[in-house]
């Protein structure tokens, strides 16, 4: 069957599964609330159908949208009324998150014309430990660009640096440093950001850094050996080429307005945090700021516009979820969240567990993070080098050559957990009390 016919039929398949658990046992299946059976179907739908992921995640929040309209209502009542109030207090969140997405799209093209990624490979060794210092810049890149421009950047060294021959377990490698280098950064990771915005404060999320820093040393030197066997460093050194100061000093305007913005906003102004995106409207004056200086590469921003949207949908969708319903926040339901991760997407379960609280959010970073490298489709990074390198998208091939990965990952979560343990935070945010029709249930 089209595959475009399939996502047509998954609303109208999705209603009807939920239209029978109503009717039956009420709004669950085998124990599971439907809510969240539909948001696996969603996910499930991203995961399978990579080529379509846009009207993936569009229908599955109309199904949501429509089901928790017809049978649940919302937190903050029912029909279009409880609709309205949901995205009344979702908005600035989701605004914020819009605008930094394609704010950060721009940023990472000012970093890559500045010459530098250019420059920096003249600095590597010549044996194996060359592509091992290759993976450390790309870690250390990501803890302040986002994580998908560290491994196209990385990505693009390799083509240079090995004759256009990477091994799949590199590109693994890649993928990895690059999500592991985003983990405790609020700037670095679409997920980490997302806290950020969401009120968590960047100390509270920096020391996933110790889990992610094991974990580069364990998949940087595998992978590393494998691509030096497979074929070794050439270097190219660039004699000529200049380093653009300008864009550096636009790239790091730009981060530094969405910091102090946040910081001054959470600090002095927290009653109005919840008002207005006001992270996302400094960045956006820093670029328009910066247009005298440099031309923003606004090419970027059509297909960037569809991948924000993408993640909006499912983010929406997460919020929508009966949080209260999840199994408490352990540091074993994190470690497990890292597993899922690689299978679906880990922005809708970073949502998920924001609205949950109750993690530490270190541990949480990391294991969203990072747990996504276990698999080629796991991360928006691994999506996007596979694009540059279409034979890292066999599933086989990742988990047989990116082992080193998975490893990376227990060990690393493992060391976290027995050297600075496990603390959760309360829930930083009241949830408003849950309303459906004719019931009334106090917020948790």
């Amino acid at each position: 069957m089209n595959p475009v016919a399939v996502l047509r039929l998954l609303p109208l398949g999705a209603l009807a599964v939920a239209s029978a658990a109503w009717a039956v046992d009420g709004p669950v299946v085998a124990g599971i609330p439907v809510d969240f059976i539909l948001f696996a179907l969603t996910l499930l739908g991203v995961a399978l159908f990579h080529n379509y992921t846009l009207y993936v995640a569009l229908s599955g929040l109309a199904t949501i949208t429509a089901y928790k309209m017809l049978f649940t209502g919302f937190k903050t009542g029912a029909g279009l009324a409880g609709l309205a109030g949901h995205f009344g207090l979702e908005w600035v969140v989701l605004a914020n998150l819009f605008c930094l997405l394609m704010g950060f799209a721009l940023l990472s093209r000012h970093f890559e014309k500045s010459h530098v990624p250019v420059v920096l490979p003249k600095y590597l060794p010549d044996d194996w430990k060359g592509g091992f210092v290759l993976l450390v810049m790309v870690f250390v890149l990501s803890s302040f660009l986002d994580n998908i421009a560290a491994a196209l950047i990385g990505g693009a060294m390799a083509h240079q640096l090995f004759k256009a021959r990477v091994h799949v377990g590199y590109l693994a490698g890649i993928v990895a440093a690059s999500n592991a280098g985003g983990s405790g950064s609020v700037v670095g990771d679409t997920t980490t950001t997302m806290m950020w915005i969401d009120g968590v404060s960047p100390l509270n999320v920096f020391h996933a850094y110790v889990a992610a820093g094991v974990a580069l040393v364990i998949t940087a030197y595998f992978a590393a050996k494998q691509q030096h066997a497979y074929s070794p460093i050439i270097k190219h050194v660039h004699q000529h080429t200049h380093v653009d100061w300008i864009r550096v000093g636009i790239v790091l305007l730009i981060l530094v307005a969405a910091i102090v913005t946040n910081v001054v906003i959470n600090v002095h102004f927290s009653s109005l945090a919840d008002l207005f995106p006001f992270i996302g409207v400094a960045v956006w004056l820093a670029i328009l700021v910066s247009i005298p200086l440099r031309r923003p590469d606004w090419e970027v921003l059509p297909e960037t516009f569809k991948g924000s949207v993408f993640l909006l949908s499912l983010v929406t969708c997460a919020s929508m979820m009966p949080v209260e319903k999840l199994p408490a926040a352990s540091a074993l339901v994190a470690l497990g969240l890292g597993f899922v991760s690689a299978v679906f997407d880990n922005i809708p379960l970073t949502a998920l567990a924001l609205k949950q609280g109750g993690y530490d959010w270190g541990f949480l970073a990391y294991a969203v993070g990072f747990g996504g490298s276990m698999i080629w489709f796991g991360s928006s990074a691994g999506v996007a080098l596979s694009t540059m390198y279409p034979e890292a998208r066999s599933v086989g091939n990742w988990l047989r050559h990116g082992w080193h990965v998975t490893l990376a990952y227990v060990v690393g979560f493992c060391v976290l957990y027995f050297t600075l343990g496990w603390h959760p935070e309360p829930p930083h945010k009241q949830q408003p009390a849950i309303v459906t029709p004719g019931i009334s249930v106090p917020a948790q």
